[in-house]
Order: structure tokens, then C-alpha cells, then sequence
């Protein structure tokens, strides 16, 4: 019979060589205790017990992050709601003059490229859809949750929203590109992949600080040291944790929860589970491509081999998703975070 290997990603590769002191995957792979659990070990951020713990800890010490905000709750609901209406979120929306504003600004940027102005709710939300405007709602909460002012040398965390602003509109065309219906979904997982920085930030701003300002970019923005080993030298866990954590804390699908926890590796999930974190996948790594494009938790940006064949589009696709994103995600992240 042939020895048994335990196939690890690269998110418990590296909690596996801190705990028993090994080097690469070999050794991991030959460990007396990994042989024996071979077929039971699985892939999954909550394999780690302890980081997953740290990342509850770090999320439930944060107390205005416990829930969002109150008017966004209650839009949600109203999407969930079968029997509610438009009408029923027009009320909700309007009731809120500064989420008002947002939302017109967004649906008047040119990512939607309307052809007229639009100047009122009621239009805005027929035109974008109920799932839309309840991702821009929760898109303007987190601009109110989280703060963008802080800046070092080479970050910025309104470059970082920036980021996920542009993450968001990446998603939503690979989504469109691979004909999925799940386009709203991709807007919403690609706006929140990286939300566990943020809470790192807020969390412990020196040590975040420290760690980020450790980091040495060379001419072209590529890190010198892998982010997600000194989030975990720093914090014992890591953004995509916490930020899984956050999404369910916040009662998030689960497709979401594992965009947030696996969208630097989508291949260690399987089935309809993997669909939205490929959509993040690639639209992270070719949001990076772009001039100005944060990229500090990518030390090698290259799109996973197997996004091609998991997502059913090819090569030259891409290059139609980025011509699309230039000129778009600038104007959209403005507008909602202003």
C-alpha cells in the first residue's frame, strides 16, 4: 500500500511548520501524527482551532463591529423578506440622507454607465436591483465602520479600500464573464476579501503598523516577505481568518465566509462552495496588475492554475475584465466612501 500524504494548503502548511517547528511540505507530509489523521484532516480555515479562536477574540474586542450599522440591518431584511417590495426599501433608504447620497453617486459613476443623471431612490433602485443596493448599503457602512486616514510609506489604508472597491467591480465582471447569476454575490465577496486587515488595524493599530512598514516593495509594488507569515508572527492569525470570522459574525451566506478565508487559494474548496472565491481569486490578482495596485499579501501575483479551467473562460478574457475596470473603480470607491 502506498504512504499515505496529506495534502495541506498553504493556509494550514504554515500553521502546521509553526507548531511542530518543520521546514516545507515534506516534512509535514512525513509526520508521524499527520500520517495517522491522513483522510480526516481537511483544508479548512477552522482546522487551525487556535487561530480561529484568536481570530473570535480579535473580532469580539471590537465592540462597534459586533453588528452593522442599524439601517443597513434593516435592508437587509427587507431583501430577505419574500414579501416585501421595493417600496419597502425605498422607505428604509430614504430614511437615511447620507446612504441616500452614496447610492445616487454610485449609480450615476460609470461603472453602471447610465445614460442620463439619475436624481432619485425610487429610480435607483429599480435600475440597480434590490441584491445592488443592499451591497452598497453595506459597502457605505463599512466606509462608516472603518476608517481610512492612516499612512506610511508605502500604504495607505484608503489605498486599501481602494483596493476592495476595485476587488468588488473585478469580481462582479469575472462573475458576468463566466455566466453566473451570481454577480451581485462576487461585488459583495470581492469588497470584503481583504476586510481582515481593517480589523487588524483596529485592532492593534502599532502592531499593524509595525508589521505593514516591515514589509520592503520593490519599483514595481512586489513584497520582499510573505504578508500572511508576518500576520501570523504578529497576530496568530491572519486577515483572511478574521475576516471570515467577521462574515459570519455579521450572518453573511457562506459563500461569503469562505471567499473572506480562501481567496488566496480557492483550490481547497470544492463543489458550488469554490465558484464565488474564484471569482475574488482572479479579481484580486488582476486588480494587483494594475498601475498603483495594492498587492502587499501578494508576493508572487500570479492567477492560481486552476482558475481557468474552474471558472470556464480563457486567457484573453481577462484583458476584457481590465479594460473594463480602468476608469470605473476609482470613480465608484469615491462615491461610496465619501
Amino acid at each position: 500500500m502506498p504512504e499515505p500524504v496529506v495534502r495541506t494548503s498553504a493556509f494550514t502548511e504554515r500553521h502546521l511548520k509553526s507548531a511542530l517547528h518543520l521546514v516545507d511540505t515534506e516534512e509535514v507530509n512525513r509526520h508521524p501524527f499527520f500520517m495517522e489523521i491522513t483522510g480526516l484532516l481537511m483544508c479548512d480555515i477552522d482546522f487551525d482551532s487556535n487561530a480561529h479562536q484568536v481570530a473570535r477574540d480579535i473580532v469580539g474586542g471590537i465592540d462597534h463591529m459586533a453588528t452593522l450599522p442599524e439601517v443597513t440591518l434593516r435592508i437587509i431584511d427587507i431583501i430577505e423578506d419574500p414579501s416585501s417590495s421595493a417600496r419597502d426599501l425605498h422607505r428604509v433608504v430614504s430614511s437615511d440622507p447620507a446612504l441616500s447620497s452614496r447610492i445616487l453617486k454610485v449609480v450615476n459613476s460609470s461603472f453602471y454607465g447610465m445614460p442620463r443623471q439619475i436624481g432619485s431612490i425610487n429610480r435607483s433602485i429599480s435600475l440597480l436591483g434590490l441584491n445592488a443596493v443592499k451591497n452598497l448599503a453595506i459597502a457605505a457602512s463599512l466606509g462608516r465602520i472603518f476608517r481610512f486616514d492612516r499612512s506610511l510609506s508605502h500604504f495607505r489604508v484608503r489605498d486599501l479600500w481602494d483596493h476592495s472597491m476595485s476587488t468588488a467591480a473585478a469580481s462582479c465582471l469575472v462573475a458576468r464573464c463566466n455566466g453566473s447569476k451570481s454577480t451581485d454575490e462576487a461585488f459583495l465577496a470581492g469588497l470584503l476579501h481583504d476586510i481582515g486587515f481593517f480589523v487588524e488595524l483596529q485592532h492593534d493599530s502599532a502592531s499593524f503598523t509595525s508589521m505593514m512598514e516591515s514589509v520592503v516593495v520593490d519599483r514595481n509594488g512586489t513584497p520582499d516577505v510573505d504578508l500572511l507569515e508576518l500576520e501570523l508572527e504578529t497576530f496568530k492569525t491572519d486577515h483572511q481568518a478574521i475576516g471570515a470570522v467577521l462574515c459570519e459574525q455579521w450572518k453573511f451566506p457562506r459563500s461569503l465566509v469562505s471567499a473572506t478565508a480562501h481567496h488566496h487559494d480557492p483550490s481547497v474548496l470544492t463543489g458550488d462552495e469554490s465558484l464565488v472565491p474564484w471569482f475574488v481569486h482572479v479579481g484580486d490578482h488582476l486588480v494587483a496588475h494594475r498601475p498603483g495596485g495594492f498587492r502587499l499579501d501578494l508576493i508572487e501575483n500570479s492567477i492560481h492554475e486552476h482558475a481557468l479551467e474552474a471558472l470556464g473562460i480563457i486567457d484573453a478574457d481577462f484583458q476584457g475584465i481590465l479594460d473594463q475596470i480602468d476608469g470605473v473603480c476609482g470613480d465608484m470607491g469615491f462615491s461610496i466612501a465619501a
